[in-house]
């Protein structure tokens, strides 16, 4: 890994507080700590710094949020993330980093534009105040929900191996399945704490995560926490209707920078 500039360092260290702040805030934020990261490393060797820094916002939310998980919705998912990691590791076999960039930065603006039309459509889902999903039907019973659910499990595991960048299609799952806040945030704890964990394997075999790498990450972890306990801080100061919004607006900014640098 190429010497880091005080500059290049500062923007890191920026992006890694942001990490924290994501995991235990909004969710969606975490798409503009992949895009600096991007620019800042080769994309590929930027993965592979990026994923302990995630491990360790994961055990924060999970520490915070661990009893807020919808394991039903959780199960449902695991399978086919499973595939979508298979997929993203073939992929990261053979494309290259402006490829990686592009076809990130595509999709997530895809299901951005898809997840607002499906909210506008729908003028809002029933939802209890317990954190949970609506009482009138649970995310992926139906035939229809199994399908989304298979879908959005596929790409958030492709997303996920490929960039990190599984954060934003989860959270447009989880808000389409009308989850509230503490359910959103402890169900994308535990999910990502188990994914992220699960995709070390394949990144020490496609030789993302090195000597250097793990150098550089326990330096910009110490931004990490105070980054979560931010987040932490300021989650329950921000409304349901805004934490919506956020979660949206920072998908697009990040699929927007991403398609920029590719």
């Amino acid at each position: 890994m190429d010497t880091i500039t005080p500059g290049a360092f500062a923007l890191l260290a920026a992006a890694a507080l942001l990490v924290g702040f994501s995991k235990t805030s909004v969710s969606g934020a975490n798409t503009i700590s992949l895009a600096v990261f991007a620019a800042v490393l080769p994309a590929k060797e930027s993965t592979g710094v990026l994923l302990p820094l995630l491990i360790v916002g994961d055990i924060c939310a999970v520490l915070v949020y661990r009893r807020h998980a919808h394991w039903p919705t959780l199960w449902r998912l695991f399978p086919a993330v499973a595939v979508g990691v298979l997929a993203g590791t073939a992929f990261l076999a053979f494309a290259d980093d402006g490829a990686v960039r592009t076809s990130i930065g595509a999709i997530l603006l895809a299901m951005s534009a898809m997840t607002y039309w499906r909210r506008r459509k729908a003028a809002g889902v029933p939802a209890g105040t317990d954190g949970e999903p609506g009482a009138d039907e649970a995310p992926g019973t139906g035939r229809g929900g199994r399908l989304k659910a298979r879908g959005y499990g596929v790409l958030g595991g492709f997303t996920t191996m490929v960039a990190n960048a599984g954060g934003p299609v989860m959270s447009l799952y989880l808000l389409s399945a009308g989850f509230r806040k503490l359910g959103f945030l402890g169900t994308s704890a535990w999910f990502f704490l188990i994914v992220n964990t699960s995709k070390v394997p394949f990144s020490l075999g496609l030789g993302l995560i090195d000597g250097p790498s793990l150098l550089l990450d326990a330096v910009l972890v110490l931004f990490v926490v105070p980054g979560a306990l931010l987040g932490r801080a300021l989650a329950h100061r921000i409304n349901q209707a805004l934490f919506d919004q956020l979660v949206l607006a920072a998908t697009v900014v990040g699929g927007v920078q991403l398609l920029l640098l590719g």
